[in-house]
C-alpha cells in the first residue's frame, strides 16, 4: 500500500516515521530528491486521514458510551461525601441559587455570604458571576473557557432546593 512507511497503527508511529524518512531522503541530502520528499508527503497526508478518522471514531464511541452511561445514571450523593458535606454547609444560607453540575457545586446571587464561602474553599468565577466549588481531585485539562450553559449541557445540572426556598413554597401552598 505505502512505498516509504511501514506498519504504522498510530499518529505517533506516523509522525516518528515521517521524522526519519525526511531526514533520510531530503533534497538537501546525498540520497535525497524532490521527488522522493513529494512522495513522502503525499503518502504522510493519505496515512494522517485515516488514522485521524480513525483515532475520532474509537473517540467518538468511547464518549457516546460514557454519555449515554451518564445519562441513564442519576447523581447518587452517597458516592461523594465531600460534595454533601459542602452543600450541608451552604444549604441554609438565605437567597442564594445552588446548582450541582457535574461534581462541582455553583453558588449563583450569593455575595452576602462571600466570606463563608471563601472559608467553605469556594472561589469566584468573574464571567459567571458565581462561587464555585470542586473536590481536590479535579485537575482542568485543557485551558477552553465553557459558559455555564456549556457546562451545564456538559455535565448534566441539579438544582438544589435550599431551606429558604422551601419555606417559600410552603407559605405560598
Amino acid at each position: 500500500m505505502t512505498k516509504y512507511f511501514k506498519d504504522v497503527n498510530t499518529l505517533e508511529e506516523l509522525r516518528r516515521q515521517y521524522r526519519d524518512l525526511l531526514k533520510k531522503f531530503h533534497p538537501d541530502n546525498a540520497n535525497g530528491s524532490t521527488q522522493a520528499t513529494q512522495e513522502i508527503n503525499a503518502e504522510y497526508d493519505q496515512l494522517f486521514k485515516v488514522l485521524k478518522d480513525r483515532h475520532e471514531k474509537t473517540a467518538d464511541n468511547k464518549e457516546n458510551n460514557a454519555k449515554t452511561d451518564f445519562n441513564n445514571m442519576k447523581y447518587d450523593f452517597t458516592e461523594d461525601q465531600k460534595l454533601r458535606e459542602v452543600l450541608q454547609q451552604i444549604i441554609s444560607f438565605e437567597g442564594i441559587n445552588i446548582e450541582v453540575c457535574g461534581s462541582w457545586i455553583w453558588a449563583f446571587n450569593s455575595y452576602n455570604y462571600r466570606k463563608e464561602l471563601k472559608e467553605l474553599g469556594f472561589k469566584y468565577a468573574s464571567k459567571k458571576q458565581a462561587w464555585y466549588w470542586h473536590s481536590d481531585a479535579f485537575r482542568k485539562k485543557g485551558r477552553k473557557a465553557l459558559s455555564m450553559e456549556d457546562i451545564r449541557n456538559y455535565y448534566g445540572s441539579t438544582e438544589v432546593e435550599t431551606d429558604g426556598t422551601k419555606r417559600l413554597r410552603q407559605a405560598f401552598a
